[in-house]
């Protein structure tokens, strides 16, 4: 099983968007099974500027107290999830869109920087067996990042966290983040400095080194995490390069970074 996730500036172009959908349906036709986890960053943004709110981020996380956590909801399990699936089935294969929410498939808690971010959740529990039938059918599920604590509060999940924990939870041999970045880079001003492969102790020494930051570090953790959980392999993939997704899984020399354990 292949859990990918899917945000970023990579799902700004709507033609680049169509492409990554049908290569993901490509791969399902050819028998990978496969999850959808996606964000919805550009979305979210443009509708909070319509109702007058300037969106802000703290480490890569967005801030979220109550009125953004309403159009987060909104626009993430709602349009982008619907667009999504719409896109899945017209290019051939059957989805099956869903969110954190239900059949209680995430269930959240506060992140310990809750005061700094508002409703900002960590993953406290997954629960995967609603995904189990639809994945045995064939269908691919298509998840939006949205899940409550135990007493029914609404969450915004970050989308690179909640992949790498549903990954662990289904025991994904692969987990592919597919963002507006090229990925791990030694030097953050020159593409030319791709790190190409590296083991979660050469992570670990780039991050404490300052060598990575910003929103480049919940996708790192959530890839160290993942592996750490079984998963074998996680790539952060560039979505704006043609057919990445294919690249990354039916090529020896991929795209992107590729963290192993």
């Amino acid at each position: 099983m292949v859990v990918v996730k899917y945000g970023g500036a990579a799902m700004k172009s709507p033609e680049l968007q169509a492409s990554v959908i049908r290569d993901l349906v490509l791969l399902s036709c050819v028998g990978l099974r496969l999850v959808l986890v996606h964000g919805g960053g550009p979305e979210i943004n443009s509708a909070l500027e319509r109702a007058g709110v300037k969106p802000q981020f703290r480490n890569g996380l967005r801030v979220t107290d109550a009125p953004t956590m309403e159009i987060v909801e909104s626009v993430l399990a709602g349009k982008v999830n619907k667009h999504l699936v719409s896109l899945v089935c017209l290019a051939g294969a059957t989805a099956v869109g869903l969110c954190g929410k239900d059949a209680r498939l995430l269930t959240a808690r506060p992140s310990p920087d809750a005061a700094e971010l508002g409703f900002v959740g960590e993953v406290a529990r997954v629960d995967p067996s609603v995904l189990h039938p639809i994945i045995a059918s064939g269908y691919i599920p298509v998840i939006a990042t949205v899940a409550a604590d135990e007493t029914g509060q609404a969450y915004n999940i970050n989308a690179d966290t909640a992949a790498g924990e549903i990954a662990a939870a289904i025991g994904a041999e692969k987990l592919l983040l597919i963002t507006d970045v090229s990925g791990i880079l030694t030097d953050p001003d020159d593409p030319g400095s791709l790190v190409k492969e590296i083991d979660i102790a050469g992570v670990r020494q780039m991050v404490a080194e300052g060598k990575v930051g910003g929103g480049m570090i919940p996708k790192v953790e959530c890839c160290v995490r993942a592996l750490a959980q079984g998963v074998r392999t996680a790539s952060i993939i560039d979505g704006r390069v043609p057919h990445s997704l294919l690249l990354e899984i039916l090529t020896d020399e991929g795209t992107g970074t590729m963290i192993t354990g």
